[in-house]
């Protein structure tokens, strides 16, 4: 019965995530990036009002702007989300900066036990990119080894997490099917395929269409394009039956090409496309069932 139920959700309702803050984008770039935990607060507000059902969060100090896997200033800022929005689901990035060791970089999950946290899956070179020039920004060496992978995902299990597992490729995807021989991911497995991080893979049909087919049955997946990826990739997901992920993490502007007002306006833009896709937005109580969250 509950197998029938959530197909028929699933068939009907849109997740929709919206990544706030990221670890590389600015204030200079859009004022309305947060960084203080009343900022977090009231953009989380607005984003669920819109209808977003998840906000996924990278912490950041409020003096200085960057990332940070600080406790004593990561702990007010979900703190203050989960007082101003109870019914919103929090992901929190299991990521956080560059130049981290592993346990710094799940340390933040263990204590603060968010519904979900983001899960990398594969070691890569991660770097933004201007795809007119060729010109190559910020780089990194994007580690997540199969050990990492096994840990966060065996310390996520043991504190009720639910992995969101970011695929950038198909290696990731890959890599997800061979450590999970082992069942150490609880299935229905949930899968974030992001589109457009040089380093990563572009958006297009075909590579959409290949880490569909290769997905686990029963899986649940969403669809985060980075920049001018994001449009044509929240399209293609509504048309596979997949959720979105919008927010000023991914995309500082709106369509139009204009300086988004905050990650809750693209939030309603990508309500809009719902509607114009004949999709339903999923609430909060809703998106829980249909990503088989552990209960709250």
């Amino acid at each position: 019965m509950r197998e029938q139920y959530v197909n028929e959700l699933l068939r009907k309702k849109v997740v929709i995530t919206a990544a706030l803050s990221g670890a590389a984008t600015f204030k200079h770039q859009n004022e309305a990036v947060p960084y203080t935990p009343e900022e977090f607060a009231e953009e989380s507000y607005k984003c669920w009002k819109a209808g977003a059902s998840i906000v996924h969060i990278h912490v950041r100090d409020p003096e200085t702007g960057m990332p940070t896997e600080d406790l004593n200033l990561i702990r007010p800022t979900i703190n203050a989300i989960r007082e101003r929005c109870p019914e919103l689901i929090i992901n929190m990035s299991s990521a956080i900066r560059q130049m981290l060791t592993p346990e710094q970089r799940i340390t933040p999950i263990k204590e603060m036990k968010p519904e979900m946290a983001s899960l990398n899956t594969n070691s890569m070179n991660f770097a933004l990119a201007d795809y007119q020039t060729g010109e190559i920004g910020m780089e990194i060496l994007f580690e997540n080894t199969f050990q990492m992978l096994n840990d966060f995902a065996l310390i996520m299990r043991e504190n009720k997490v639910k992995p969101e597992l970011e695929i950038y490729d198909l290696g990731g995807l890959y890599n997800v099917l061979l450590i999970n021989k082992r069942k150490i991911i609880d299935e229905p497995m949930h899968f974030q395929f992001v589109f457009g991080v040089a380093g990563g893979v572009p958006f297009s049909p075909a590579n959409l269409a290949r880490m569909y087919e290769l997905l686990p049955e029963g899986s649940t997946w969403s669809v985060c394009g980075v920049g001018p990826n994001q449009i044509s990739a929240a399209l293609s997901a509504l048309a596979y039956g997949g959720h979105i992920r919008v927010g000023l993490e991914d995309n500082i502007r709106m369509p139009d090409r204009r300086l988004a007002k905050g990650s809750y306006e693209q939030v309603e833009w990508a309500v809009k496309l719902c509607e114009m896709c004949g999709r339903e937005v999923a609430t909060p109580a809703e998106a829980r069932e249909l990503l088989n969250l552990y209960p709250r």
